[in-house]
């Protein structure tokens, strides 16, 4: 093709090549010049030659000149005896091939236009062969739909080297779609098992790509839900999987454990576990299935252990998970940095759900009052502000576990036979002890923190107070707080005047300097 110079040139060159193509068969050649345009490295070159080719293959899909079936390979075609037209829609289709392995490709072109370009003329192709299948139905009333189309997409998005997170972003417009969604989970399930069976190390990239796609796609609470399609159908038979919610369930938590299955990177499984609760398990066919990921999220420590309770609380509450250890385990994750985490208010809330239950033997309930009441010792203020509530109203749901604050008859103690080492409540001797720490902390420097130590000191009252206004303070709001507080009428202050320059009024330096 003689380009004209300019991208204004390259526009008006390829358009009149669309022209003579559409007119005529005998133009077709001229498609080879349009596709060598797609291969240039000026950006603006490159998106003319897609609308091209999304102005040309969109006719000729529309039109029905393109191969329908099992494509033949161009030369067996070429060679034989079959009619012009069939030669012709058999060629045009292998362009057509090629134009598509090409989008697939500016995929993951540096332009992000380009990109966004390729990926919109993909989604016009699939609505155009979903609408003009390039398949032929095995039966009556059999679901067409451009799969390998749709998972080329999906793979060219699942890069395991260029950073995707844009045009996933872009992509999610689609999925709001229910057959886009329904057939995006399954090429998701084939393209990470094919990836991580080809890579013996894969990338980081590709697991962020995958996770911001899989993290993306979320289902419909009823059937009812299930209506809208990217692709038009005059009528939508019951017997399609594509329009039962049990069916979308099935694909999601195949595309999830397929996913989940892999060694991932930590970020990646702290990521996985804050949208756990409530992006992931209501939407699962069989949340049961996600016991085994849970439980080793737990046992891991740490943060990864903290982010996993959220999961766990479900699956006990709401689907019968029996975890002999589990209240072990959540008394082990009370360490120093429990306070200054990301998650604290996360995992307080849990925890205080946790703990609600009034048929928590006392001895459990008091091994943990006991050890947060010592890390308080060392607590910032704004978290002292939220578990010392948190202590109190555990004692008030157990009055068993009163005899912390005051045991009337009971032995003096020379020494607390807590034993804060042992990991297993049970054995920690915490019925024994006393809140002594709550005592010293009365006297903290900061007066709220002194205020809430000092209901231990009456009775307490029935009713619990709300931890959930106090879980996400922060030493900002509450500097901010005390900022703003008034004094209470004037401060008294001592003053005595100086008598020299350090305090003794003939001292040697008052010879030589004198206070002004």
């Amino acid at each position: 093709m003689e380009q004209d110079s300019g991208p204004e040139g390259v526009r008006r060159a390829l358009g009149r090549l669309l022209e003579a193509v559409l007119a005529s068969r005998g133009e077709a050649n001229a498609v080879f010049d349009i596709l060598a345009v797609l291969q240039s490295e000026d950006h603006e070159e490159t998106q003319e030659a897609v609308r091209a080719c999304s102005r040309l293959f969109g006719a000729l899909l529309e039109r029905g000149e393109l191969f329908v079936g099992q494509l033949p390979s161009e030369d067996s075609v070429m060679a034989g005896s079959q009619g012009a037209t069939r030669k012709y829609k058999v060629w045009m289709r292998h362009r057509y091939r090629s134009c598509l392995n090409r989008l697939q490709e500016l995929l993951v072109h540096p332009s992000f236009e380009v990109k966004e370009l390729a990926l919109s003329t993909f989604m016009k192709f699939v609505q155009l062969e979903g609408a003009h299948p390039l398949e032929k139905p095995k039966w009556d009333g059999y679901y067409l739909f451009p799969r390998q189309l749709l998972k080329a997409v999906v793979e060219g998005l699942l890069s395991p080297e260029d950073d995707c997170s844009l045009l996933l972003a872009r992509f999610r417009e689609y999925l709001e779609h229910d057959d886009i969604r329904y057939h995006t989970m399954q090429a998701a399930t084939d393209t990470v098992g094919r990836v991580t069976d080809r890579h013996p190390e894969v990338p980081l990239t590709f697991w962020n790509n995958a996770f911001t796609l899989l993290s993306s796609v979320s289902l419909p609470r009823q059937e009812r839900g299930i209506s809208s399609f990217y692709v038009k159908h005059g009528e939508l038979p019951r017997t399609w999987k594509v329009v039962h919610l049990k069916e979308h369930r099935k694909a999601f938590q195949g595309m999830w454990l397929g996913f989940l299955k892999h060694k991932l990177p930590l970020s990646l499984y702290k990521k996985v576990l804050v949208i756990m609760h409530d992006s992931i398990l209501p939407h699962l066919a069989q949340p049961s299935l996600m016991i085994d990921f849970l439980t080793r999220a737990y046992d891991v420590g740490g943060a990864i252990s903290l982010l996993a309770l959220n999961g766990l609380f479900i699956l006990i509450h709401q689907h019968n998970l029996e975890y002999p250890d589990f209240y072990r385990k959540l008394y082990g994750l009370l360490d120093p940095s429990v306070f200054h985490v990301k998650y604290r208010a996360r995992f307080f809330h849990l925890a205080d759900l946790f703990l609600s239950s009034s048929h928590l033997p006392a001895y459990l309930v008091a091994a943990f009052a006991k050890r947060l009441s010592r890390l308080a010792l060392t607590a910032p203020p704004e978290a002292l502000l939220m578990v010392l509530p948190f202590i109190c109203d555990l004692l008030r749901r157990h009055p068993a576990c009163r005899v912390l604050v005051h045991r009337p008859l009971g032995p003096e103690l020379d020494a607390d036979p807590y034993d804060p080492e042992e990991e297993d409540p049970a054995k920690s001797r915490a019925l024994e002890s006393s809140l002594w720490e709550l005592q010293a902390l009365q006297r903290h420097y900061h007066p709220e923190v002194s205020q809430a130590a000092s209901v231990i000191n009456q009775a307490l009252s029935v009713p619990e107070v709300s931890i959930a206004p106090l879980l996400e303070l922060t030493a900002f709001e509450v500097f901010e707080r005390d900022l703003k507080k008034k004094g209470q009428g004037s401060v008294p202050l001592e003053f005595i005047p100086a008598r020299g320059l350090l305090g003794q009024q003939d001292d040697f330096c008052a010879q030589h300097f004198t206070l002004s």
